[in-house]
C-alpha cells in the first residue's frame, strides 16, 4: 500500500465524514465538536490501513493530544517540542539488525554454512530478494483488506454488501460502484478510494540490499 511514513486518519459519524488528516487534526476537530454539541457514533480509522483508533477527548485539549500515539508527527501538535536529532558518532553505521530466534532443518543450516557472510548476511539476502518478488502483490493484498475492513465496519449491514465484497475481492470497480451506489456519499467515496488503490499498479523502486 501507499504509505508516506506519516499516519493519517479519517473520522466518521452517522455515515458522514467529519474529520481528515494527521492524528492531531483529527483529534483537535473531533475536540471541537465534542465540547460544541454532542456526537453519535463517532468512528475513527487509519486513513491507509482502515484499523480502528481510539480517541479518548476526555479533559483539556492538550490533554487529549497528550494521549495520542507517540509515532505521529509531533511538528503539527501546538506546542510541541521538536524531538531531538541523534547524535551522530564516527564509524561504520549502525544496521538496525533485531536479533531472533529463526528455526531451520539441518540440511537448510548445512547449506546458509556455506554461504559467504554467514548464515545472518544469506538470509538477510534471501528476505529482501523476497520482498522485491512479492512487494507489489502484496500491496494489492494489503489495500483490499484495508477496504474490506473499512467496508465491513461502515456498510456492514447496508444493502448490497455481500456483492460489494465480492466485487472488490475480483477487482471489478464497476461492480462496486453500482453495489455502493446507494450508501452515504462519504463511506461510498472512501471504499472507493481505497479499492482504486488495490487494483492500480505501481512502479516500486528496488530495495537496497
Amino acid at each position: 500500500m501507499n504509505s508516506t511514513g506519516h499516519t493519517s486518519w479519517i473520522a466518521f459519524s452517522q455515515g458522514k465524514r467529519i474529520a481528515s488528516g494527521s492524528p492531531s487534526v483529527v483529534a483537535m476537530e473531533l475536540k471541537r465538536k465534542f465540547d460544541t454539541h454532542a456526537m453519535d457514533g463517532v468512528l475513527v480509522f487509519d486513513a491507509v490501513t482502515s484499523d480502528s483508533v481510539e480517541v479518548d477527548l476526555r479533559g483539556s485539549l492538550a490533554a487529549v493530544l497528550k494521549r495520542l500515539p507517540a509515532s505521529q508527527d509531533q511538528n503539527s501538535i501546538p506546542g510541541a517540542e521538536a524531538p531531538a536529532s541523534p547524535v551522530r558518532t564516527a564509524g561504520r553505521p549502525r544496521l538496525g539488525v533485531t536479533a531472533r530466534e529463526v528455526t531451520l532443518l539441518p540440511r537448510h543450516w548445512e547449506w546458509l554454512a556455506t554461504q559467504s557472510g554467514g548464515a545472518s548476511v544469506a538470509l538477510r539476502k534471501l528476505v529482501e530478494q523476497a520482498l522485491r518478488a512479492n512487494r507489489e502483490t502484496d500491496r494489492l493484498r494489503q489495500a483490499k483488506e484495508s477496504a474490506y475492513r473499512f467496508m465491513n465496519v461502515m456498510a456492514g449491514d447496508r444493502p448490497g454488501f455481500e456483492d460489494a465484497t465480492r466485487a472488490l475481492f475480483a477487482g471489478d470497480l464497476e461492480r462496486l460502484r453500482q453495489f455502493a451506489a446507494k450508501w452515504p456519499r462519504d463511506i461510498q467515496s472512501h471504499v472507493l478510494s481505497l479499492a482504486e488503490s488495490a487494483t492500480e499498479k505501481t512502479d516500486e523502486p528496488a530495495l537496497n540490499t
